[in-house]
């Protein structure tokens, strides 16, 4: 069992200064993690053994759905990511290094490559598919603001699955298995979770979804309908209105307007010097044109230009999500002295796109030199707008999509708001916050093509594989159930996850309550029950009784002053409610409340 006198532990009372959520908190208080540097934890006795059972569920579940284990090394060789493009697409969000004869390598921040590569090395014939394997193993991402404790950082522990199969249809098949797998392991960890259609990002594929547990501290901001549509909110897309007929439109006139270069002060000038017969202007009549910087994997920097509504702000995380691998930033003064001919807070089409770059193929200029630009779905042909006439001072007003400007494409980059319509029709959307812990995908053959994975079909044809991959974020879970499950007092651990079932306090001085206290911990062990027994002879049964309900055991069972009648304090952390039990009673009542949970 384990003893308090000599568990390598350290409680602390005071909140670590660094710490912002109550499971960075509660978890390096309680002697759980330790931190190392930014963003990197060092593991105690109990923090593992809390990481065991949760790791102990996942290995349970991945073998009933047919998953092999294996294990991987972290520090992986360049060559298998260069020839996926993801050496580069990954930019500052990996750990690079050199070895001393100058070979680069990298701390993975994800396996598909070496997996790939070793079912390559190993399977030849659709005979030996389908296949599925998976490890847990450390990956690493050089977060910029790693935060939150686990729930944030740069050296984590992950679950990564991967499936194998000859055709979609058996792909279909393993993403359905891993699915209904993680289904089962997020059930019996107790988690809340919603599952949300998801963007692949730099790990591609035609269909990703995101296990999303619902939590105010989480990142990842979803949406859901009450007709039961879910989605990240980098995945949700745009219902596009259906174009206007411009035949009546009026010409497009260009005014002054005089100090006017935000959305806010061009609507209120607008009204006041240019009011519409049938009602007052709004942002939502006005087109922003937002500047960003986009960096390729190659290092090269462009400007690219969202058109959106002037009652939208453009998300960077959406943009980002859709432009993948471009790294996008707002232009600098720096970007925007380059291109003269945008105006701040004047930017309008008619310096961009298309017709920007005719003019300047007609001028003999570079086309590259042309600035991209990109449109919110929202901006169908028909639509009438005021925006930038490219001139500071003037706005051009009536200014019709289709007619008067073309864009380079269109752009999921607006921000997504509460009462939106939801795509499939759904009724409106909802967001909500929430801390991603599972990741699926449907890779298809991007890895298989890149790293020449081919078996003998049927036919005898060689067949590229097509492949899924399954991510856990396993010390992410840990640590969610660290911050769903918390008092004032300290940590409330659900019985199968928690580091041990009871927290045996030896309240006194008195010898007989220490050997009836050990005798109690020798007996539960013998039933089964893990035990922590505080057998700490010089320690005041306050500071015992403060330690046990920050470390947050299930149950706190107390032997002190009612020994003499026979009887023991048993109280439960999750309801707070004490009950005197006969100390005869007490292995029997113990472990059928452990058995029961």
């Amino acid at each position: 069992m384990l003893r308090m006198s000599t568990l390598f532990l350290r409680t602390l009372r005071e909140d670590p200064a660094d710490a912002e959520v109550a499971s960075h908190k509660l978890l390096v208080r309680a002697g759980y993690i330790r931190r190392a540097a930014p963003g990197i934890y060092t593991w105690l006795p109990l923090g593992l053994r809390v990481l065991a059972k949760v790791e102990a569920i996942v290995r349970e579940e991945m073998a009933a759905a047919g998953a092999q284990e294996v294990h991987f090394p972290a520090l992986l060789p360049k060559e298998p990511y260069e020839a996926t493009g993801r050496w580069d697409e990954y930019g500052d969000g990996i750990f690079r290094l050199k070895d001393r004869k100058g070979g680069d390598y990298l701390l993975a921040p994800t396996h598909e490559e070496v997996f790939t590569l070793l079912v390559k090395d190993l399977y030849s014939s659709y005979k030996d598919l389908p296949l599925s394997i998976y490890q847990i193993q450390t990956k690493y991402r050089d977060e910029a603001r790693p935060r939150a404790g686990l729930l944030r950082g740069r050296e984590f522990i992950m679950k990564d699955a991967y499936s194998f199969d000859v055709s979609d249809a058996g792909l279909h098949a393993s993403y359905q298995a891993q699915r209904d797998a993680y289904v089962r392991i997020f059930d019996r960890l107790g988690l809340e979770y919603v599952i949300v259609a998801a963007t692949s990002g730099a790990m591609g594929g035609s269909k990703s979804e995101e296990f999303l547990s619902p939590t105010d501290v989480g990142e990842d901001t979803y949406v859901r309908s009450p007709g039961g549509y879910a989605a990240n909110v980098e995945a949700v897309t745009t219902p596009t209105p259906t174009p206007i007929d411009w035949t009546d439109a009026p010409a497009a006139h260009v005014e002054d307007t005089p100090d006017a270069p935000t959305i806010a002060t061009l609507v209120d000038y607008a009204n006041a010097h240019h009011p519409r017969g049938d009602r007052a202007w709004t942002a939502a009549d006005t087109l922003k044109n937002v500047v960003l910087a986009a960096t390729s994997p190659a290092g090269d920097r462009s400007l690219i230009v969202v058109g959106l509504p002037g009652d939208r702000d453009a998300d960077l995380g959406r943009l980002a999500a859709t432009l993948a691998p471009l790294a996008l930033e707002p232009a600098t003064e720096e970007d925007m002295a380059k291109r003269p001919e945008l105006v701040k807070g004047y930017i309008g089409p008619g310096a961009l796109g298309p017709q920007a770059r005719a003019e300047h193929v007609s001028r003999g200029d570079d086309v590259d030199t042309a600035v991209t630009y990109l449109l919110d779905p929202r901006i169908v042909d028909g639509t009438r707008w005021i925006t930038g006439a490219n001139e500071a001072g003037r706005h051009v007003f009536d200014l019709v999509a289709g007619r008067d400007f073309v864009a380079d494409g269109t752009v999921e980059g607006a921000n997504v708001r509460d009462g939106d319509p939801a795509p499939d029709g759904s009724g409106p959307l909802e967001l909500a916050r929430g801390v991603e812990i599972g990741h699926i995908f449907q890779l298809g053959r991007k890895y298989a093509a890149a790293l020449d994975l081919k078996v003998l079909d049927e036919s005898g044809r060689q067949q590229v594989v097509t492949m899924g991959s399954y991510g856990i974020g396993v010390t992410r879970v840990v640590a969610l159930l660290a911050e769903l499950n918390h008092d004032e007092l300290g940590i409330v651990w659900p019985v199968h996850v928690a580091p041990y079932h009871v927290h045996l306090v030896a309240a006194g001085k008195d010898e007989a309550v220490f050997t009836a206290a050990n005798e109690l911990a020798t007996g539960l062990e013998a039933a089964g029950v893990e035990v922590c027994f505080d057998d700490r002879p010089k320690v005041s049964p306050g500071v015992k009784f403060k330690d046990a309900e920050l470390i947050g055991a299930p149950y706190i069972l107390v032997v002190g002053r009612g020994l003499g009648d026979g009887v023991v304090e048993l109280k439960t952390r999750a309801t707070g409610l004490s009950d005197e039990i006969p100390v005869a009673d007490v292995v029997r009542r113990i472990s059928s409340l452990v058995i029961e949970q």
